[in-house]
Formats: C-alpha cells, structure tokens, sequence
C-alpha cells in the first residue's frame, strides 16, 4: 500500500495515544495488535467528535475490514500520533477510513510507524442492519 496521506482540504481528525506496558510485547515495541486497536479508537473517537447525540443513538459503525502495513517501531516512552480521514464517496452501507499511527523521528519530523486502511458498515441501531450512508452523514466526515 502506497504511503498515506491526506487530501488537500480534508477534514483530519486526531488523537495521541501513550503506549502502556502492557501494549510492549516481547520484541520490546508495541505489538502489532494494539495498532489495530488504536484504529478503531481513532475511528470510534472520530464519530463521537462529530455526530449529535441522537446520530449517534440511532447509526452504529462496524469494521468490515482492515487492511494494515507497518513500518517502523514505536517503542517505549515514545508517543504514538494518530490521524484518520474517510473517503469522499460511499458505496451502500459502507465507508472507507484511513489511519496513520505515526512517532517523532528527532531532526526528521514524524515518521509513519503504521498505517491502515479500513472498511466501516453503517448499522441502524433499531434494525441491527446495515443501512445506505446517507449524504449528510458523508458531508459532516468530508
């Protein structure tokens, strides 16, 4: 997967996340599994950030699919920068996100420790299923 970045213009939304001991694994980085879950944290937190309560009582978001490359360790004590944006189109019910979990890299800015690529199914919360992204929904992301 090519390097990822957002489009000119697109609304970023972003969160840091300090790894805990628990999240260092035996290679003495964070593991693998604790990017993933930091995505759909950055995904879940993106929702919250920009919903009203009753879109939020009413859709529910579920991944489809997660699709991640990683690059360059984050190792202890350092900070995890995540930045996430959706796609500018939907197909039905579902919404692709993009993440980037990056490190601070000294003289060289930040460096991309891992990105992802994910699929969301909007869920009505009534139904329990899957429902066409509606435009103004597209609209408050992009």
């Amino acid at each position: 997967m090519a390097l990822l970045e957002p489009p000119p213009g697109r609304k970023v939304f972003t969160l840091k996340f300090e790894p805990t001991s628990a999240d260092i694994d035996e290679n003495g980085h964070v593991n693998n599994v604790v990017y993933l879950r930091w995505a759909q944290d950055l995904g879940v937190a993106h929702w919250q950030s920009l919903a009203p309560a009753d879109a939020q009582a009413a859709w529910a978001w579920v991944a489809l699919r997660h699709e991640i490359d990683y690059r360059r360790a984050l190792l202890p004590g350092e900070t995890g920068h995540g930045r996430t944006w959706v796609s500018d189109r939907t197909e039905g019910p579902r919404f692709d996100r993009f993440i980037r979990i990056d490190a601070d890299d000294g003289a060289q800015g930040r460096v991309m420790c891992a990105q992802v690529k994910t699929t969301w199914v909007l869920i009505d919360q009534a139904t329990g299923k899957p429902r066409r992204v509606p435009p103004w929904m597209l609209a408050l992301f992009a």
